[in-house]
């Protein structure tokens, strides 16, 4: 008989050691553009200032509040099937799955925006910035919501139970990834 997993031991995190070597080397890539940028707004404190009052602070604000709320129902769907309530954990995944969804489409609709108004990657550097690395997180999070579907599915068809969960750990893992990675684009893009 196979001896089942210790998901506490120190080599097996929440969702495997494999996806948090992954989620430090997207930080990393992240944090080098943010670095970047920043380097970047202390040279050109006037034309970034003028090219925020193109983004939408209110937008930003909402797409931050659906993001962390899609979080916290990842957060019970992991909380769930660990204690066996599969059909607890597929809602709250189905939820979180919604969120998702709501943010790629208001972030659509701001991009929407600011094409309409000619602001695109060749605007001026600060776009170039903008477009980057917020297109480079619209990706992980549709990523983040094709893996949560199929994790939703595998859930709803009991592949996964209080005793094998690690596959619903490690989504979850990546779904928080998105949520830290907009936490923070947001203040740097739209705030400061």
């Amino acid at each position: 008989m196979e001896k089942p997993i210790n998901y506490k031991n120190f080599y097996y995190p929440p969702g495997g050691i494999l996806i948090w070597i992954i989620i430090g080397l997207e930080l990393l890539t992240f944090m080098g553009g943010l670095v970047a940028f920043a380097v970047f707004r202390s040279n050109n404190i006037e034309l970034v200032h003028e090219s925020q009052h193109h983004l939408s602070a209110l937008i930003g604000t909402i797409n931050t509040i659906i993001l962390i709320t899609g979080g916290f129902f990842m957060a019970l769907g992991i909380k769930k099937i660990k204690k066996g309530l599969n059909n607890q954990a597929s809602k709250m995944i189905l939820y979180a799955i919604l969120t998702g969804f709501m943010f790629l489409a208001l972030k659509g609709y701001e991009y929407y925006d600011k094409i309409i108004d000619g602001i695109g990657m060749r605007t001026n550097t600060f776009f170039s910035f903008y477009w980057l690395i917020t297109g480079f997180h619209f990706i992980h999070v549709s990523v983040a919501i094709l893996i949560l579907v199929a994790l939703y599915i595998s859930i709803k068809k009991n592949k996964y139970s209080k005793d094998d969960y690690l596959d619903v750990e490690t989504g979850g893992a990546f779904w928080h990834l998105c949520d830290l990675i907009w936490i923070l684009v947001f203040p740097i893009f739209y705030l400061l």
